[in-house]
Protein backbone atom coordinates (compact mmCIF):
# COMPACT_ATOMS: atom_id res chain seq x y z
CA UNK A 1 0.00 0.00 0.00
CA UNK A 2 2.66 2.34 1.06
CA UNK A 3 4.42 1.44 -1.98
CA UNK A 4 1.50 2.87 -4.14
CA UNK A 5 1.34 6.18 -2.29
CA UNK A 6 4.76 6.67 -3.00
CA UNK A 7 4.61 6.56 -6.55
CA UNK A 8 1.62 9.20 -7.33
CA UNK A 9 2.96 12.29 -9.01
CA UNK A 10 1.84 15.74 -8.84
CA UNK A 11 2.71 19.05 -10.08
CA UNK A 12 1.65 22.18 -12.22
CA UNK A 13 1.42 22.89 -15.85
CA UNK A 14 0.88 26.03 -17.70
CA UNK A 15 -1.83 26.41 -20.78
CA UNK A 16 -0.10 29.17 -22.95
CA UNK A 17 -0.06 30.08 -26.65
CA UNK A 18 -1.62 33.15 -29.11
CA UNK A 19 -4.81 34.11 -28.14
CA UNK A 20 -7.97 31.91 -29.47
CA UNK A 21 -6.15 28.89 -29.87
CA UNK A 22 -8.39 26.80 -27.72
CA UNK A 23 -6.59 26.68 -24.37
CA UNK A 24 -9.88 27.07 -22.31
CA UNK A 25 -11.76 24.71 -24.30
CA UNK A 26 -8.61 22.28 -23.87
CA UNK A 27 -8.31 22.56 -19.69
CA UNK A 28 -12.42 21.94 -19.57
CA UNK A 29 -11.94 19.24 -21.89
CA UNK A 30 -9.16 17.21 -19.80
CA UNK A 31 -10.93 17.70 -16.42
CA UNK A 32 -14.38 16.85 -17.85
CA UNK A 33 -16.53 19.81 -17.11
CA UNK A 34 -15.85 23.75 -17.60
CA UNK A 35 -13.82 25.82 -15.35
CA UNK A 36 -12.47 28.53 -17.94
CA UNK A 37 -14.85 30.73 -20.43
CA UNK A 38 -14.98 29.66 -23.83
CA UNK A 39 -15.69 32.58 -26.40
CA UNK A 40 -14.54 33.52 -30.28
CA UNK A 41 -13.14 36.18 -28.98
CA UNK A 42 -9.54 36.72 -28.41
CA UNK A 43 -8.31 37.51 -24.84
CA UNK A 44 -11.55 35.94 -22.67
CA UNK A 45 -9.04 34.68 -20.20
CA UNK A 46 -7.75 37.40 -18.27
CA UNK A 47 -6.93 35.24 -14.68
CA UNK A 48 -4.57 32.47 -14.31
CA UNK A 49 -7.31 29.73 -14.06
CA UNK A 50 -6.37 27.12 -12.01
CA UNK A 51 -8.36 23.44 -13.10
CA UNK A 52 -7.39 20.26 -11.13
CA UNK A 53 -7.45 17.25 -12.72
CA UNK A 54 -7.20 13.87 -10.42
CA UNK A 55 -6.46 10.53 -10.83
CA UNK A 56 -5.61 7.50 -8.84
CA UNK A 57 -1.76 7.59 -9.74
CA UNK A 58 -1.30 11.73 -10.21
CA UNK A 59 -2.76 15.54 -10.16
CA UNK A 60 -2.38 17.61 -12.47
CA UNK A 61 -2.92 21.56 -11.53
CA UNK A 62 -3.81 23.18 -14.47
CA UNK A 63 -2.57 26.83 -14.74
CA UNK A 64 -4.68 28.33 -18.09
CA UNK A 65 -3.19 31.55 -18.49
CA UNK A 66 -4.08 34.90 -20.34
CA UNK A 67 -3.33 34.69 -24.29
CA UNK A 68 -0.13 36.01 -24.88
CA UNK A 69 -0.13 39.24 -26.99
CA UNK A 70 1.45 42.61 -26.29
CA UNK A 71 -0.65 44.85 -23.75
CA UNK A 72 -2.29 48.07 -24.61
CA UNK A 73 -3.54 48.74 -20.91
CA UNK A 74 -2.96 48.12 -17.70
CA UNK A 75 -5.46 45.26 -17.76
CA UNK A 76 -3.21 44.15 -20.82
CA UNK A 77 -0.13 44.59 -18.66
CA UNK A 78 -1.18 42.89 -15.49
CA UNK A 79 -2.21 40.00 -17.96
CA UNK A 80 0.98 39.69 -19.58
CA UNK A 81 2.32 39.80 -16.26
CA UNK A 82 0.48 36.52 -15.11
CA UNK A 83 1.10 34.67 -18.21
CA UNK A 84 4.62 35.00 -18.10
CA UNK A 85 5.16 34.42 -14.34
CA UNK A 86 3.25 31.12 -14.66
CA UNK A 87 6.22 29.89 -17.13
CA UNK A 88 8.75 29.70 -14.15
CA UNK A 89 6.63 27.58 -11.12
CA UNK A 90 5.91 24.93 -13.24
CA UNK A 91 6.89 21.42 -13.68
CA UNK A 92 5.46 21.39 -17.79
CA UNK A 93 3.88 23.71 -20.42
CA UNK A 94 1.87 22.75 -22.89
CA UNK A 95 2.27 25.12 -26.06
CA UNK A 96 -0.75 25.03 -27.83
CA UNK A 97 -0.67 26.18 -31.41
CA UNK A 98 -3.39 26.36 -33.92
CA UNK A 99 -2.89 23.79 -37.55
CA UNK A 100 -5.89 25.40 -38.99
CA UNK A 101 -4.17 29.17 -38.52
CA UNK A 102 -0.45 28.13 -39.32
CA UNK A 103 2.56 29.42 -37.68
CA UNK A 104 2.30 33.27 -36.74
CA UNK A 105 4.61 36.06 -35.30
CA UNK A 106 2.66 35.13 -32.30
CA UNK A 107 3.88 31.76 -31.98
CA UNK A 108 7.38 32.82 -32.98
CA UNK A 109 7.24 35.38 -29.93
CA UNK A 110 6.12 33.16 -27.53
CA UNK A 111 8.75 30.27 -28.38
CA UNK A 112 11.04 33.38 -28.03
CA UNK A 113 9.98 33.41 -24.57
CA UNK A 114 10.42 29.89 -23.71
CA UNK A 115 13.94 29.57 -24.52
CA UNK A 116 14.71 32.07 -21.85
CA UNK A 117 13.57 28.91 -19.71
CA UNK A 118 14.31 25.18 -18.73
CA UNK A 119 11.04 24.17 -18.29
CA UNK A 120 10.12 20.85 -20.50
CA UNK A 121 7.69 22.35 -23.25
CA UNK A 122 4.89 19.76 -25.17
CA UNK A 123 3.67 20.96 -28.27
CA UNK A 124 0.15 20.58 -28.64
CA UNK A 125 -1.00 20.90 -32.09
CA UNK A 126 -4.86 21.85 -31.58
CA UNK A 127 -7.70 21.80 -34.39
CA UNK A 128 -6.74 18.69 -36.21
CA UNK A 129 -10.28 17.76 -36.87
CA UNK A 130 -9.84 21.46 -39.52
CA UNK A 131 -6.88 20.37 -41.45
CA UNK A 132 -5.85 17.17 -43.58
CA UNK A 133 -3.86 14.34 -42.00
CA UNK A 134 -1.19 15.05 -44.44
CA UNK A 135 -0.50 18.67 -43.81
CA UNK A 136 0.29 17.85 -40.17
CA UNK A 137 4.37 16.98 -40.79
CA UNK A 138 5.15 19.75 -43.08
CA UNK A 139 3.90 22.19 -39.84
CA UNK A 140 5.55 20.02 -37.44
CA UNK A 141 8.85 20.41 -39.07
CA UNK A 142 8.46 23.83 -39.04
CA UNK A 143 7.88 24.24 -35.31
CA UNK A 144 10.91 21.67 -34.40
CA UNK A 145 13.43 23.82 -36.50
CA UNK A 146 12.55 26.83 -33.90
CA UNK A 147 12.64 24.59 -30.82
CA UNK A 148 13.70 21.31 -29.49
CA UNK A 149 9.90 20.23 -27.83
CA UNK A 150 9.84 17.32 -25.47
CA UNK A 151 6.90 15.85 -26.83
CA UNK A 152 4.62 17.12 -29.95
CA UNK A 153 0.99 15.67 -29.18
CA UNK A 154 -1.39 16.51 -32.26
CA UNK A 155 -5.20 17.31 -30.84
CA UNK A 156 -8.80 18.38 -31.38
CA UNK A 157 -9.75 19.49 -28.17
CA UNK A 158 -13.64 20.66 -28.92
CA UNK A 159 -13.65 16.71 -29.86
CA UNK A 160 -11.69 15.34 -27.40
CA UNK A 161 -9.43 13.93 -29.92
CA UNK A 162 -5.68 12.46 -28.91
CA UNK A 163 -6.46 14.32 -25.46
CA UNK A 164 -6.58 11.28 -22.73
CA UNK A 165 -3.12 10.82 -24.91
CA UNK A 166 -1.79 14.32 -24.50
CA UNK A 167 -2.69 13.45 -20.34
CA UNK A 168 -0.73 11.02 -20.35
CA UNK A 169 2.68 12.06 -21.36
CA UNK A 170 2.10 15.20 -19.06
CA UNK A 171 2.01 12.74 -16.28
CA UNK A 172 5.76 11.51 -17.33
CA UNK A 173 6.90 15.01 -16.51
CA UNK A 174 5.43 15.30 -13.00
CA UNK A 175 7.84 14.44 -9.77
CA UNK A 176 6.69 12.43 -7.04
CA UNK A 177 4.87 14.72 -4.70
CA UNK A 178 1.17 14.78 -2.30
CA UNK A 179 -2.12 15.19 -3.66
CA UNK A 180 -3.21 19.09 -3.40
CA UNK A 181 -6.40 18.95 -3.88
CA UNK A 182 -9.42 16.55 -3.00
CA UNK A 183 -10.08 14.17 -5.71
CA UNK A 184 -13.12 15.84 -6.23
CA UNK A 185 -12.65 19.08 -6.76
CA UNK A 186 -11.83 20.63 -10.15
CA UNK A 187 -10.78 24.31 -9.64
CA UNK A 188 -9.67 25.90 -6.38
CA UNK A 189 -11.06 29.19 -7.43
CA UNK A 190 -13.92 30.34 -4.86
CA UNK A 191 -17.02 29.83 -6.58
CA UNK A 192 -17.99 33.41 -6.44
CA UNK A 193 -14.86 33.75 -9.32
CA UNK A 194 -16.66 30.72 -11.41
CA UNK A 195 -20.11 32.78 -11.63
CA UNK A 196 -18.78 36.11 -12.30
CA UNK A 197 -17.03 34.04 -15.21
CA UNK A 198 -19.67 32.12 -16.06
CA UNK A 199 -22.07 35.72 -16.54
CA UNK A 200 -18.98 37.42 -18.24
CA UNK A 201 -18.95 34.14 -20.91
CA UNK A 202 -22.57 35.04 -21.80
CA UNK A 203 -21.80 38.84 -22.31
CA UNK A 204 -19.17 37.99 -24.86
CA UNK A 205 -21.42 35.74 -26.79
CA UNK A 206 -24.43 37.98 -27.11
CA UNK A 207 -22.32 41.24 -27.82
CA UNK A 208 -19.63 42.30 -30.28
CA UNK A 209 -16.75 44.80 -31.46
CA UNK A 210 -15.63 47.29 -28.74
CA UNK A 211 -18.00 45.62 -25.66
CA UNK A 212 -16.49 42.41 -24.95
CA UNK A 213 -13.59 43.90 -23.26
CA UNK A 214 -14.83 46.72 -21.22
CA UNK A 215 -16.70 44.89 -19.18
CA UNK A 216 -15.83 43.03 -15.83
CA UNK A 217 -18.23 41.27 -13.58
CA UNK A 218 -18.52 41.05 -9.55
CA UNK A 219 -20.49 39.12 -7.66
CA UNK A 220 -21.85 41.70 -4.22
CA UNK A 221 -23.53 38.89 -2.78
CA UNK A 222 -24.14 35.14 -2.86
CA UNK A 223 -26.38 33.05 0.19
CA UNK A 224 -28.62 30.09 0.49
CA UNK A 225 -32.31 31.55 0.92
CA UNK A 226 -34.49 30.00 3.99
CA UNK A 227 -36.38 27.97 1.00
CA UNK A 228 -32.54 26.55 -0.27
CA UNK A 229 -32.49 28.64 -3.36
CA UNK A 230 -28.86 30.26 -4.01
CA UNK A 231 -29.27 34.04 -4.66
CA UNK A 232 -26.68 35.46 -6.63
CA UNK A 233 -26.49 39.40 -7.04
CA UNK A 234 -23.82 40.24 -9.15
CA UNK A 235 -22.50 43.75 -10.60
CA UNK A 236 -21.57 44.20 -14.57
CA UNK A 237 -19.41 47.00 -14.87
CA UNK A 238 -18.75 48.69 -18.12
CA UNK A 239 -16.13 52.00 -19.35
CA UNK A 240 -19.11 54.11 -21.28
CA UNK A 241 -23.28 55.09 -20.72
CA UNK A 242 -23.47 53.88 -24.49
CA UNK A 243 -22.37 50.22 -23.56
CA UNK A 244 -24.36 50.04 -20.24
CA UNK A 245 -27.46 50.18 -22.93
CA UNK A 246 -26.12 47.78 -25.16
CA UNK A 247 -25.54 45.13 -22.17
CA UNK A 248 -29.15 46.26 -21.28
CA UNK A 249 -30.63 46.06 -24.53
CA UNK A 250 -34.04 47.05 -25.90
CA UNK A 251 -36.62 46.60 -22.80
CA UNK A 252 -34.25 44.78 -21.19
CA UNK A 253 -33.88 41.92 -23.82
CA UNK A 254 -30.16 41.22 -23.80
CA UNK A 255 -29.72 41.56 -20.03
CA UNK A 256 -32.71 39.14 -19.41
CA UNK A 257 -31.19 36.54 -22.21
CA UNK A 258 -27.59 37.05 -19.85
CA UNK A 259 -29.13 36.15 -16.83
CA UNK A 260 -31.20 33.41 -17.77
CA UNK A 261 -27.85 31.22 -19.82
CA UNK A 262 -25.47 32.51 -16.85
CA UNK A 263 -28.64 31.17 -14.31
CA UNK A 264 -28.09 27.21 -16.24
CA UNK A 265 -24.65 27.42 -16.07
CA UNK A 266 -24.22 28.33 -12.23
CA UNK A 267 -26.78 26.26 -11.00
CA UNK A 268 -24.64 23.07 -12.92
CA UNK A 269 -21.82 24.63 -11.09
CA UNK A 270 -23.63 24.82 -7.70
CA UNK A 271 -26.08 22.31 -7.88
CA UNK A 272 -28.85 23.83 -7.08
CA UNK A 273 -31.46 26.27 -7.92
CA UNK A 274 -30.40 29.84 -8.35
CA UNK A 275 -31.71 33.63 -8.42
CA UNK A 276 -29.67 35.40 -10.34
CA UNK A 277 -29.97 38.98 -9.85
CA UNK A 278 -27.85 41.57 -12.15
CA UNK A 279 -26.86 45.14 -12.49
CA UNK A 280 -24.98 47.84 -15.03
CA UNK A 281 -22.99 50.14 -13.25
CA UNK A 282 -20.40 52.40 -15.26
CA UNK A 283 -16.79 52.76 -14.04
CA UNK A 284 -15.02 55.13 -16.19
CA UNK A 285 -11.80 53.80 -18.35
CA UNK A 286 -11.86 50.84 -15.28
CA UNK A 287 -8.96 48.85 -17.35
CA UNK A 288 -6.24 51.95 -16.45
CA UNK A 289 -7.48 52.46 -13.06
CA UNK A 290 -5.13 50.33 -11.00
CA UNK A 291 -7.44 50.45 -7.77
CA UNK A 292 -10.15 49.40 -9.85
CA UNK A 293 -8.30 46.56 -11.24
CA UNK A 294 -7.62 45.33 -7.67
CA UNK A 295 -11.17 45.80 -6.26
CA UNK A 296 -11.98 43.69 -9.31
CA UNK A 297 -9.59 40.93 -8.76
CA UNK A 298 -6.98 41.71 -11.02
CA UNK A 299 -3.77 41.92 -8.06
CA UNK A 300 -0.45 40.75 -8.95
CA UNK A 301 1.09 37.96 -7.03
Amino acid sequence: MSETKAKFRSGFVAIIGRPNVGKSTLMNQMIGQKVAIMSDKPQTTRNKIHGVYTTDEAQIVFLDTPGIHKPESKLGDYMMKAAHSTLGEVEAILFLIDVAAGLGGGDRYIISQLKEIDTPVILVMNKIDQVQPEALLPIITQYKDLYDFAEIVPISALQGNNVATLLEQIVKYLPEGPQYYPADQVTDHPEQFVCAELIREKILHLTREEVPHSIAVQIEDMRVQDNGVVYVGAVIFVERDSQKGIIIGKKGALLKQVGQEARRDIETLLGSKTFLELWVKVKKDWRNREQVLRDLGYRQE
